[in-house]
C-alpha cells in the first residue's frame, strides 16, 4: 500500500482560506494542517478545526501580516509601517544572493510564534516548517527553536526531499504552475515509487477567495481548485481503488 501525506498550509491567512480548509478537512482528504499564528484570522481558523483531530503544525510566517513581537525589535524583517516584509522582497534579495534577515531578530519572532501556537492549541506543533521565504537565516532560526522545544523540524517544503524522523518525504507542490490540475498532480505523485520507502508529501493551499487574500497573495484560483479536489468523491474513490492511504506526520516513526 502506498502512503501519502496531504497537507493544507495557511490556516489563519484569511477567513475565506479558513472556510476552504475547514471543508477540505471535514468533507475531504486533508488530515494535516499548518497554522499561521500571527494573523487576525488565526483564532477564527482554529475555532473551525480544533475538534477535528487533524494533525496541526506551525506554518511559521515572516512575510505577511504583522510580527508577534514589537516591530522595533525585528527591523530586518519589517517594513516602515511595522508589517512583515513581503515574500516578493525576499525573492528579490535571493535572486541577488542576499539574505537580509538578522538571526537574533528572526529567532525572537520564531520563538514568539512557537509560544503562540502552544497557547492557541494547548500542545506543541506536530511538525514545524516555514511559509514562502527562502532565507537560510530563517531556516536556521526555525531549526533552533524546534530543537530547543524538542519538536520535529520539517523545514521548507518546496526545496525537495526532506527527512522527518526516519522517513524521507518527497514534496509535490505544483500549485503555482500554469494550467495546474490538482487531481492530476495527486494521481501522478501518489503512484510514484520513492527511494528507501519514502512518502509523498502533497502540499496544497485550499481556500476560498476573499478581499484580503486577493490583495495579499499571488496564489488565488488554485486554492479553490484544491478545495474541490480534496472533497471530490472522484478523488476519494481513486485513492481507494489504487490502495493509497492518506496518513499524517503523526504516523511517521
Amino acid at each position: 500500500m502506498n502512503k501519502i501525506i496531504v497537507r493544507a498550509d495557511d490556516l489563519g491567512f484569511s477567513e475565506g482560506v479558513n472556510y476552504g480548509i475547514e471543508k477540505s478537512v471535514k468533507e475531504g482528504i486533508i488530515r494535516s494542517v499548518g497554522i499561521m499564528v500571527n494573523m487576525p484570522a488565526t483564532q477564527h481558523g482554529w475555532n473551525l478545526l480544533k475538534d477535528t483531530g487533524a494533525c496541526f503544525g506551525l506554518h511559521t510566517n515572516i512575510c505577511v501580516g504583522k510580527p508577534l513581537v514589537d516591530p522595533k525589535l525585528v527591523p530586518s524583517i519589517c517594513d516602515e509601517q511595522g508589517n512583515l516584509k513581503s515574500s516578493k522582497t525576499y525573492r528579490a534579495a535571493a535572486k541577488e544572493g542576499k539574505d537580509f534577515v538578522v538571526y537574533d531578530e528572526v529567532l525572537l519572532e520564531v520563538e514568539a510564534q512557537y509560544q503562540r501556537f502552544v497557547e492557541l492549541t494547548g500542545h506543541k506543533p506536530h511538525y514545524f516548517e516555514g511559509h514562502a521565504v527562502a532565507s537560510p537565516t530563517f531556516f536556521r532560526a526555525m531549526e533552533e527553536v524546534a530543537k530547543n522545544h524538542d519538536c520535529d523540524y520539517l523545514g521548507m517544503s518546496f526545496f525537495g526531499p526532506s527527512k522527518f524522523r526516519n522517513t524521507t518525504l518527497y514534496v509535490s507542490l505544483d500549485s503555482m504552475l500554469p494550467d495546474y490540475d490538482p487531481f492530476e498532480c495527486l494521481k501522478r505523485d501518489a503512484l510514484k515509487e520513492y527511494p528507501d520507502n519514502g512518502v509523498c508529501m502533497f502540499v496544497c493551499h485550499p481556500g476560498y477567495l476573499d478581499a484580503y487574500i486577493l490583495k495579499t497573495s499571488s496564489l488565488t484560483i488554485p486554492r479553490t481548485l484544491e478545495v474541490e479536489m480534496a472533497c471530490s468523491q472522484q478523488t476519494k474513490d481513486w485513492l481507494a481503488e489504487n490502495n493509497i492511504e492518506v496518513i499524517t506526520y503523526d504516523d511517521l516513526i
